[in-house]
C-alpha cells in the first residue's frame, strides 16, 4: 500500500440534535403549590394529575364540578375555593393551568401569571401555554411522556397505547429497585466503568424478566458482576460489532446496548452514520474507513488504536459493516486483542446477504432449486479474481451463490463459471447498497450480468447473487 493509498484514522463528532419544538422536561411538584383555575372535568384531571406528583393543588372556580368535589374528597392535596382566580393567588405557585374558553378570560389568566412570574397552561389551547403536557405511560417511578406539541393529540394517544403493549406494569417494580439501589451503588464509590456495568446488568435482567419483582438476589447478583476481570484490573474491552448491511433499524438490540455503553466506537466507511449516531453522545468516534481501491487506513493501524483504547481501561465498539464474521477480517483483530490479553466479544450482525434476500423478497433455500448457500468473495489480495476456488462448487445448480466484493472482478467470474459447466442462462442478480434507501437491482443471467452491471454503472458496495432459488418471471424473458 503506497502513500496515496494509505488513509489515517479521523475523529467524527456526534450528530448534533435536530431542532426541538419543546424541552422534554420533568418537573419535581412534591409540596410545592400550584394553582388551577376552572371547574370543569378537564380541569378536574389536571388536579388529579398535579395531585398525583405529590403538589399541593388549589382549585379556583366559581362553579365547581363533580369530579373536582369528589377529588377533594380523596385526597387532603387537593384543595377547593369557590370564586374566581385573582392576582394574589399566584403568590409562591410554581405552575397555573386553566380552563377557559374566551378569549378574555385567557389572557387575563396568562397576565396575572406572568406579572406573578408563573409559567400557566391554557387545557387544550397549545398556543395561549407556556408548556404542554403530554401523554403519558405511567410506570410509576418510570414515566415516559409524548408530545407532538400540540399538532396531534390524537396521534400522540395512539403512540401511548402502542408502548402500554409493549411495557409489562411490572416494570414500575425495576424502576422503584432502581431508585432503592442507586445510594448502595453510590457508597461503593466504583469507578465509571464498574457502576455501568452494573446497571447494564440491571437492565439486561429487568427486560428480560418484567413482571419478576426484584429483590434482594438481584441485587447481589449484580454486584458479583465486579469479581469479572475487566472490572477490577482497570483493562478495557473490545466488541466487533455487526452494524449490519445499513439500514440502523437491522440492528440488534444488542449492538444497540454497547454502542450505548462504548467509550470509543471505531467504524468502516460503508457503515451509515444513522448506526454510528446510536452511539452515546460521550463517545469518541473514530473513522477507519477501509474502502477497495480507495484510500484506506491499514489494518495494523486499527490494531494499534484498539489495543492503545483498550489497555487505556476504555470499552471499545469495532463497528463493521454487515457480521463482523463474513468477510470483515475478525480473525486478525481477535488475535492481537487475546494476545494482548485483552477481553474480545463478537455482537453478530445482519449481513448484506440476508438483507439483499429480504429486498428481493426470495428464499436462497428453495427443496427443488437450491439445497445449500455458499458465500465467496471474489477479490484477492493482488485485486484480482481467486484462483482457489472450488470451482466445482460454484457451477452446481442446486446452490445459491453470493458474491462478496465481485463488482471489479465480475467479468471474469462469470466467464470461468459459465467455462466450469454452469449454465449462462442462470438467473443472477445485482444489489447495490443493500437496504439502503438508495438501493438498486439489477437481474439478467450470469453470461450477460456483467454487461448490464457496466450499462447501469453500479458501484461498490455491492453483492452479487446468482442461483435458481432467485429467478423470477422477468428472468423467463432475460
Amino acid at each position: 500500500m503506497n502513500d496515496a493509498t494509505i488513509r489515517h484514522p479521523g475523529q467524527r463528532p456526534p450528530a448534533g440534535l435536530n431542532d426541538l419544538s419543546v424541552l422534554p422536561v420533568f418537573f419535581k411538584l412534591t409540596g410545592k403549590r400550584v394553582l388551577v383555575a376552572g371547574g370543569s372535568d378537564a380541569a378536574a384531571w389536571k388536579a388529579e394529575l398535579l395531585a398525583a406528583c405529590g403538589a399541593q393543588t388549589y382549585v379556583y372556580a366559581e362553579n365547581i364540578g363533580s369530579k373536582l368535589k369528589d377529588l377533594s374528597s380523596r385526597t387532603q392535596l387537593v384543595h377547593l375555593i369557590p370564586r374566581a382566580v385573582i392576582d394574589a393567588d399566584f403568590v409562591d405557585v410554581a405552575l397555573a393551568i386553566g380552563d377557559f374558553e374566551h378569549s378574555e378570560e385567557i389572557e387575563a389568566f396568562r397576565a396575572m401569571a406572568r406579572k406573578a412570574g408563573v409559567i400557566c397552561n391554557v387545557i387544550d389551547k397549545p398556543q395561549q401555554s407556556d408548556f404542554q403536557f403530554g401523554s403519558l405511560v405511567e410506570r410509576s417511578p418510570l414515566v415516559i411522556a409524548i408530545s407532538t406539541d400540540g399538532a396531534a393529540p390524537v396521534f400522540g394517544q395512539a403512540l401511548r397505547m402502542r408502548l402500554e403493549t409493549l411495557l409489562p406494569d411490572g416494570l414500575r417494580h425495576w424502576a422503584q429497585a432502581a431508585k432503592n439501589w442507586r445510594p448502595k451503588i453510590g457508597a461503593l464509590n466504583l469507578d465509571f466503568h464498574a457502576r455501568r456495568k452494573v446497571w447494564e446488568i440491571f437492565a439486561k435482567r429487568a427486560l428480560a424478566h418484567p413482571e419478576t419483582k426484584p429483590g434482594d438476589e438481584d441485587f447481589a447478583s449484580m454486584l458479583a458482576a465486579l469479581e469479572q476481570p475487566d472490572l477490577t484490573t482497570g483493562t478495557g474491552h473490545v466488541a466487533l460489532v455487526g452494524a449490519g448491511p445499513g439500514d440502523p433499524e437491522l440492528l440488534t438490540l444488542k449492538a444497540v446496548r454497547a454502542l450505548q455503553s462504548a467509550d470509543v466506537v471505531l467504524f468502516d466507511d460503508l457503515v451509515a452514520p444513522g448506526v454510528v449516531d446510536m452511539a452515546r453522545r460521550e463517545a469518541l468516534r473514530v473513522s477507519v474507513g477501509k474502502r477497495g481501491y480507495k484510500p484506506s487506513c491499514t489494518q495494523e493501524d486499527i490494531i494499534s488504536l484498539l489495543l492503545d483504547h483498550a489497555k487505556a481501561g476504555r470499552r471499545v465498539v469495532r463497528l463493521k459493516g454487515g457480521d463482523p464474521s463474513i468477510f470483515g477480517r475478525a480473525g486478525e483483530e481477535i488475535a492481537a486483542l487475546q494476545q494482548a490479553g485483552i477481553s474480545v466479544e463478537i455482537i453478530p450482525g445482519v449481513t448484506s446477504a440476508s438483507a439483499a434476500a429480504a429486498s428481493l423478497k426470495r428464499s436462497l433455500t428453495e427443496r427443488e432449486t437450491a439445497r445449500r448457500v455458499q458465500m465467496i468473495t471474489a477479490h484477492a489480495r493482488n485485486g484480482q479474481l481467486p484462483d482457489d476456488l472450488d470451482w466445482r462448487a460454484l457451477a452446481d445448480r442446486k446452490a445459491t451463490t453470493i458474491v462478496y466484493m465481485g463488482v471489479r472482478t465480475l467479468q471474469a467470474l462469470a466467464d470461468r463459471l459459465c467455462a466450469e459447466g454452469l449454465d449462462p442462462n442462470t438467473p443472477a442478480v445485482i444489489i447495490e447498497r443493500a437496504s439502503w434507501p438508495e438501493e438498486r437491482h439489477i437481474r439478467s443471467t450470469i453470461a450477460k450480468l456483467p454487461q448490464a452491471a457496466e450499462a447501469a454503472a453500479i458501484q461498490s458496495p455491492s453483492l452479487v447473487m446468482i442461483g435458481h432459488a432467485l429467478r423470477d418471471p422477468q428472468d423467463e424473458q432475460a
